[in-house]
């Protein structure tokens, strides 16, 4: 039977299961499909304990670039950082093949990040979050993978995505125009804090708290390292900022509550790891970029991902939101 030409396809949950259970020797897994996003993610459960398998898009991430996000994790794991890390199968392979409708995709096991997020983290949560940043950030400045993953520059975090909506924005004349300003703005004041000086490495570039869980005993996992790739490692402390920034302009916490917040985060990230005065400055102007960029990805992956929320309304929101979170800082 010829199979009609398909563009992404869901696996099946119960048929990952069983090829889980045999290929890792976990009696009794079961399978559950949790999320169809980014990629699609699946929760394993059996005798072994739970694990978290993600099955990547090809569109989105190719096989070398999946090698270069677990080398990175398990060079993180090995220096003792607390990240959800790749699992090995009963013969060492860490990715997985899967012949699919549309062709090969691949998948990784992955441990199981225990607890659940904190949106109003505690003062010790606050300091654990940001030792652990620095740990991760300690180890990640100083490899180079043999693998390839993204590099963050103007060029990908700004320049490209702005071209790249030109389109999405052809009824919101304004909106486009003020992004288009805002990027000079930004890019001139980067400039100006010597952004070339700031400490590179590989980030995260998603550390919001819906990517990591503290367990009942306040254990810290980092996970989602899909986004990870070369580039200022002050974007990590960034999308944390981009939390306290989002919550305090959705009247969630006042101006003062995320300021100290984030003060004390930066303190003791400072007792780990350098951190200039000048890459501090720049987090509100990189802050632009993190939005531009995703703004990028979710046009550029409609038909695969966000299809159901990606128009019009939503741009001229997420517009309007960007800019309270710019004036709100000072940044206009």
């Amino acid at each position: 039977m010829n199979i009609f030409p398909t563009q992404y396809s869901t696996l099946s949950a119960q048929a990952l299961g069983n090829f889980v259970a045999n290929q890792y020797n976990l009696k009794g897994a079961t399978c559950q499909y949790l999320l169809r996003g980014v990629s699609d993610t699946y929760k394993i459960e059996g005798q072994g304990g739970k694990f978290i398998l993600k099955i990547y898009r090809d569109m989105h991430r190719s096989l070398e670039q999946i090698k270069g996000e677990v080398e990175l994790l398990n060079i993180l794991k090995e220096g003792s950082a607390r990240v959800s890390y790749p699992i090995a199968d009963r013969e060492g392979h860490q990715i997985q093949t899967f012949q699919a409708a549309e062709g090969t995709r691949y998948g990784v096991l992955f441990s199981y990040a225990e607890g659940k997020p904190s949106l109003k983290p505690t003062t010790e949560q606050i300091i654990l979050t940001a030792r652990e940043m620095a740990r991760v950030h300690n180890i990640s400045s100083s490899i180079k993978l043999s693998h390839t993953r993204p590099i963050y520059n103007y060029e990908s975090i700004l320049i490209n995505p702005i071209q790249l909506l030109a389109p999405a924005f052809h009824e919101l004349p304004d909106e486009y125009q003020y992004i288009q300003d805002t990027a000079q703005l930004v890019m001139n004041k980067l400039n100006s804090l010597h952004a070339d000086t700031f400490a590179a490495g590989y980030c995260h570039y998603d550390f919001m708290p819906k990517n990591f869980h503290f367990g009942e005993e306040n254990e810290l996992t980092f996970f989602d390292f899909d986004f990870a790739g070369h580039g200022w490692l002050v974007n990590d402390l960034m999308t944390y900022w981009v939390h306290f920034a989002l919550y305090t302009v959705m009247g969630r916490m006042t101006r003062d509550e995320a300021d100290v917040a984030f003060d004390l985060f930066v303190n003791t990230y400072r007792e780990y790891r350098p951190l200039s005065n000048e890459e501090v400055q720049a987090i509100p102007y990189l802050n632009f970029c993190f939005w531009i960029f995703y703004l990028g990805f979710h046009y550029e992956n409609f038909d695969d991902f966000s299809t159901h929320f990606f128009n019009t309304g939503f741009l001229r929101e997420r517009i309007a939101l960007v800019k309270k979170i710019m004036i709100g800082y000072g940044v206009h």
